[in-house]
This record gives structure tokens, C-alpha cells and sequence, in this order.
């Protein structure tokens, strides 16, 4: 698969998601392309799918996770992200940001791909809120993420805001939802 115009991180999943499923493919992994995912633990993510994980997710902050060669501030923007995630959504996965992922093809045919807000680095965060609402099985397996071997990371102010504002905005969103169910 080879895309010409950049859109975007989202946009580019979107792209090979729809691609996998076009070929019918019953799961559909995501890594990134820079190194920083080594192609020697995909197994991990396979066998957690094969043992009933409808989403897997590779990552780098349970235990048997971790993280090599990164910045002491990078490493500590995304365990801040991921906590800030983890307790304003009230799920409990700990590397809700991670890019390391396989999909059973369900997953990805149920949640409604064209609706999905993110198309930069909120977007993991975006899917994995999706699959949880729907009821599917999400997972962490561990994963060594080593620092990328190719390019720079294009994370800016503008990614982090747009995270925070939506990861809130999905946040009070469900809690309100709750509430109603609870009460109605």
C-alpha cells in the first residue's frame, strides 16, 4: 500500500484499515514503520487475539513493558497523557496511546470508522474508547518500544490540546451517559 498525500496519522490507519478489510483479512495489525516496533513480538498481540482479545495492544507500561532510548520529557508527556486518559475515561488500560495493535476484523466493521474525530495522535485514544463502548475485549500485552531508528516525531502543542479537550470531552460524555442509565 502506498499513500501519495499526507492526512495525517489517523487518516493513514483509516487507509490500511480499509485496505485489510477489503481483503478480508480476520485481523488487521498496526504498527509504526519508523523501528520503533520490533516485527519479533508481533506473536504477543496474535496470541492474545487467538485467546480471545477482540483488541490488543502492544504495551510499553505493564509489567514485562518498556521503554528504550527516549527522552526523559517524551517518556514523561506519555505516561501523562495515558493516566490523564485512563481517569477521565475510566477505563483501565495503561498504554491507551500505544500504536502497536491488532484488530479482529469484527471490531473494526462495527465501529463506525468514518465517524472517528481523530486524525492525529488522539486517534489510538479515539479507537480504543470506541471498542470499549461497544463491548469488545481490549488487552495490553507487553512490549519493548525502542526509541525510531528513521525521522522525527511530529508531535506538537496542537496534538496535545486536541487530546486533552476530546479525551475530557469523551470522559464527561460517558459519565453522563452512566448516570442516565442508571438513573432512567
Amino acid at each position: 500500500m502506498h499513500r501519495t498525500a499526507k492526512a495525517g496519522l489517523g487518516a493513514a490507519y483509516l487507509a490500511g484499515f480499509a485496505w485489510g478489510l477489503a481483503r478480508e483479512y480476520a485481523v488487521i495489525v498496526e504498527m509504526d514503520a519508523d523501528g520503533s516496533h520490533a516485527p519479533e513480538q508481533l506473536h504477543r498481540l496474535l496470541d492474545a487475539v487467538d485467546g480471545g482479545a477482540d483488541v490488543a495492544i502492544g504495551s510499553r507500561y505493564v509489567d514485562g513493558g518498556a521503554v528504550r532510548n527516549w527522552p526523559w520529557r517524551r517518556l514523561a508527556l506519555s505516561k501523562t497523557a495515558n493516566t490523564y486518559s485512563r481517569l477521565l475515561l475510566g477505563v483501565g488500560i495503561h498504554d491507551i496511546t500505544a500504536g502497536y495493535r491488532a484488530y479482529r476484523r469484527e471490531v473494526l466493521e462495527k465501529i463506525d470508522l468514518a465517524a472517528v474525530e481523530s486524525k492525529g495522535y488522539c486517534f489510538q485514544i479515539d479507537l480504543t474508547w470506541r471498542a470499549i463502548n461497544n463491548g469488545f475485549v481490549v488487552v495490553e500485552v507487553p512490549i519493548t518500544f525502542t526509541e525510531r531508528e528513521l525521522g522525527v516525531s511530529k508531535m506538537s502543542g496542537s496534538n496535545i490540546r486536541e487530546a486533552m479537550i476530546k479525551v475530557a470531552r469523551w470522559g464527561i460524555a460517558g459519565r453522563l451517559n452512566r448516570t442516565r442509565s442508571a438513573v432512567g
